[in-house]
This record gives C-alpha cells, structure tokens and sequence, in this order.
C-alpha cells in the first residue's frame, strides 16, 4: 500500500482461509452482501438536483452575513474566488469519480493517492461538514417555521425532531424516492429563486451596493471595500455558501447508472446552475435594497422585497420557498452524510456495524445515528451558525486534501484509466488547492472557536484510528480493494 500499512489491513474472513477458485472468501461475500446499496436507482437528472439541492439553502440565506465582512466588493471578489475553487474542484472530483465509482467519494478518492491516514483525514473532514450541516439547517427551518406561525408553534425543537423523524424516514424508504423527493422540492426553491431575481431587478439601483459605511483605519478601505482589502478574505467562508456542498455528488456513485459517464455530466450541470443561481441572487438583492440593509437580515431575499417593511405577494411566495430551500438542502446533506459514514464503516475507518443495510439497501444506521446525534446538537445548542461554520472548518479540510488527491494521482499514476479527464488537469486542481487552503486560514478570522470546536473533534476521531481502527480495515472493502490493486501494479511494475 502507499503508506506502507499493508499488514495493519484485515480480511473479514477467517484466519488462513483460502478463497475457493480463486474466488472472494465466502466470509467477505456475507460481509459485504449486507452492506450493499441498490444500484442504478440514479441517472443525470436525479444527480444534477442533488448537486444543486446541497446548495440552495444557501442563496436564501448565510451568504449576506458575509457584506458585513468584506462589503459587496469584498464578498463579490471572496464569491468568485471561491466559484473558481468549486469549479476546479468539480472538474477534478469528476475525473477521480470516474476512476473510482464508491460510495466513499472524496474519502475514497484520497485513500488511493494519500493511502489510509490521508483517506481517514478526508472523510473525517467530509463527515464533520455533512453531521453538523442538516443540525444547523434543521435549527433554520424551525426559525422559519416559527417566523412564519406556522402550525401554532413557538418552540423549535418539535420542528427538528420532525424534519429529522420525516425525512430520515423517506430515506429509509428507498433511495430513488429520496432523490425523487429532492428533485422536487428543489425545483420549487429555484423557480423561486429565478421569481425572486426577477422581481428584485424591477427595483435594482447600483448606487445601493455600496451603502456600507467605511472603516477608513482598514488597509486599502473604499466604498466598495469599506472594511479594506482583508475584508475580501473575511468574507470567503461566506462567499462558499453559494456552493457549500456540491462535492457531494459522488458519494452517489454506487447508486448510480453509469457513474463513470452520469457522474462527471452531473457535477459540471449543478456547479454551472448553482454559479448563474448565486449571480442573479447576489446582484438582486443588494442591488433593490441595498448591502447595509441586507447585512444583518435572518431572511435578505424577503428583505431586499419589502423595503417599507410591509409583506407583498412576491415577498410571501419567497418567504414559504425559503422553507422549501432549507428542505431541500437539509433533505440531501442527510443523504451525502449517510453515505460518507456507510463507506468509512464499511472499510473498517469506523465501526462496522453502522455500515448495514436493511432489506430496501438503505444504511438505516447511517442515517439514524447522525440524525439523533443531530437533533441532540440542534435541541441543546440552538446555535446554527456556530455548527455551519463548524461545517465549513471541515469542508475545506477536505476540499484541499481532495484537490491533493488529484494532483498526486496525475503524477503517481499517469497512466491510469480515466474515462473523463479534468479540464486544464493538474493546474486546475491545483488552484483549487491553493484556494481551499486560503478559505481554510480564514475560517479562523470569522469564529476561531468554531475552528478550534473542528480540530477537537478532529483529535478524537484521529485517536480513534491511531490506536484502535487502522488495526482493523476491511480488505474487501471497495476502496481497500482499489488501494490494494494499485499498489500490487506498481510492485509488479518496479519489477
């Protein structure tokens, strides 16, 4: 193996045991036959909507607190800077998911080029991103529900315990509803997002995005840039709100009809919709109402349509398809966060039994266990931005380690089969690496202690593989078993 821990991967069969025929062992089949996913239940479309699904909470909300660090220059520069490091990424995820179709995604992307310490390091960062994401969405629509009054209620709790008890249950249901499900609550929050850009630019005044007042004590400060030249790199964690979670989209692949081909088709569409979504929702709304005034706001796009305050029919409709977006994204992040955790147990990364699948090949105990520990979080804490820039610590974790893994496997295995190839190849990747470590460093301007809350979970988890699981992978395991193959091609090669 590439770091050298061959003796520390075990087979899940017996001791000694020999395969017959030259056969996988009859242990491993039992092993791996309950823990199986239905394949082929996705296709193109179902894909691009959960790409975009992951993501459109985002445009109704979060991205603005990002004005009152950098100002509209500032988060216009940190959002593009940004939309460049998905697109590279997404490019370069594409090809590695076209090399390796797993359920482990970017997990088992870094396992093949950074071995198991790397592959433990990813998917830990992508689980933290995908627990921790649903909880605080899950505290956002019970903010919404309540602001709406809806249903009488004026505590939120019973809104989390039902979006997690609903939802989780659909996903127990069977993947392809799920999807489904996702699909069409996603359609409504972006008809409402392309409504809302349209009614907001009737009202849209240039001389409106550059109200924020000036701190003239910040280096290089302008009307644009009324908190200077580091406000650009304050606002980066927000300008990602507009695509926070897309590079989930592989954690699909076993699910997948064709994934080699329906993968990388689907990534590009959902980055190209979410990059036009988050243009027209950016310029609409600072530009009808104005950046100062949309800072702040729990809710812009209804702000930036009610600027006497008073309620319209268009600012109504924008306010129930908020909701609706909060669903959609709360609804997917479940799903990736299931998966991440079915393929790390299932290769023995953590506990093998949170791997299972039931008779409808749904892992229900990767999707119960991170759905209590999220109500839990959400039902004690009531901090949702605290947990989404928790989120975000680990998601750019894992966006420079996977950018890494593209890189290395380019210059490690040239030779390597790739049914898709990135655009640009190593360069690509490589911005994205260089601008995922820049989002990751400025994490800590907006809320080191939720850097710092990330790196102690991080510590347990790495204690965890230090001295107990990396004594105990899965050597049939999908990804240990690519691992394993490369590794056996190189020695064969050397010789």
């Amino acid at each position: 193996m590439a770091d050298g821990t061959e003796s520390s991967r075990t087979s899940v069969s017996s001791p000694g045991a020999s395969p017959p025929d030259g056969g996988a062992a009859p242990a491993e089949d039992a092993y791996l036959e309950r823990r199986t996913l239905r394949r082929g239940s996705a296709g193109p479309l179902l894909l691009t909507g959960l790409g975009v699904a992951y993501v459109v909470s985002g445009d109704f909300s979060g991205w603005n607190f990002g004005l009152a660090e950098g100002g509209f220059g500032g988060l216009a520069i940190a959002a593009v800077l940004m939309g460049l490091m998905y697109t590279c990424m997404v490019f370069a995820l594409a090809e590695l998911a076209a090399i390796l179709p797993t359920a482990g995604g970017g997990y088992g992307f870094a396992r093949r080029a950074l071995g198991t310490w790397g592959g433990f390091l990813t998917g830990t960062a992508i689980l933290i991103e995908y627990v921790l994401a649903p909880a605080a969405i899950s505290i956002f629509i019970g903010d919404y529900v309540e602001s709406l009054g809806l249903f009488g209620l004026e505590s939120s709790w019973p809104v989390y315990l039902a979006c997690f008890v609903i939802f989780i249950g659909i996903h127990l249901w069977g993947v392809g509803e799920a999807l489904r499900f996702s699909l069409i609550v996603t359609a409504i929050a972006v008809a409402a997002l392309l409504i809302f850009a349209f009614g907001a630019f009737t009202d849209f005044d240039s001389a409106s995005l550059d109200d924020i007042p000036v701190d003239h004590s910040a280096l290089g400060a302008s009307s644009w840039l009324p908190f200077g030249l580091l406000g650009i790199w304050s606002a980066f964690p927000f300008g990602m709100w507009f695509f926070l979670g897309v590079e989930g989209v592989p954690l699909a692949a076993e699910e997948t009809r064709d994934p080699a081909r329906t993968l990388p088709k689907a990534m590009a569409w959902s980055v190209g919709i979410l990059l036009v979504l988050a243009l027209l929702t950016f310029l609409a709304a600072t530009g009808a109402r104005g950046a100062n005034a949309v800072q702040d706001a729990g809710n812009p796009l209804v702000e930036a349509l009610q600027p006497d305050g008073k309620a319209t029919a268009l600012s109504r409709i924008v306010n129930y398809a908020g909701l609706a977006g909060l669903v959609a994204s709360f609804f997917s992040l479940i799903y990736a966060g299931s998966r991440q955790l079915f393929a790390l147990s299932r290769a023995g990364y953590l506990p093998r039994f949170l791997s299972l699948t039931s008779r409808r090949k749904a892992p229900y105990l990767g999707l119960l266990v991170p759905g209590a520990l999220g109500f839990a979080l959400a039902a004690a804490t009531g901090d949702g931005a605290r947990m989404l820039n928790v989120a975000v610590f680990g998601a750019t974790i894992s966006y420079a380690l996977m950018s890494l893994s593209h890189i290395v496997l380019r210059r490690r295995e040239p030779g390597l089969h790739r049914p898709y190839r990135t655009p640009g190849g190593v360069l690509t990747s490589s911005v994205a690496f260089v601008l995922a470590c820049s989002a990751l460093a400025a994490t800590f301007l907006v809320d080191k202690d939720a850097a710092f809350i990330a790196l102690g979970v991080y510590a347990v988890a790495l204690a965890y593989f230090a001295f107990y699981s990396r004594h105990r992978l899965v050597a049939a395991a999908p990804e240990e078993e690519f691992a394993a193959l490369a590794e056996a091609e190189a020695e064969l090669s050397r010789d």
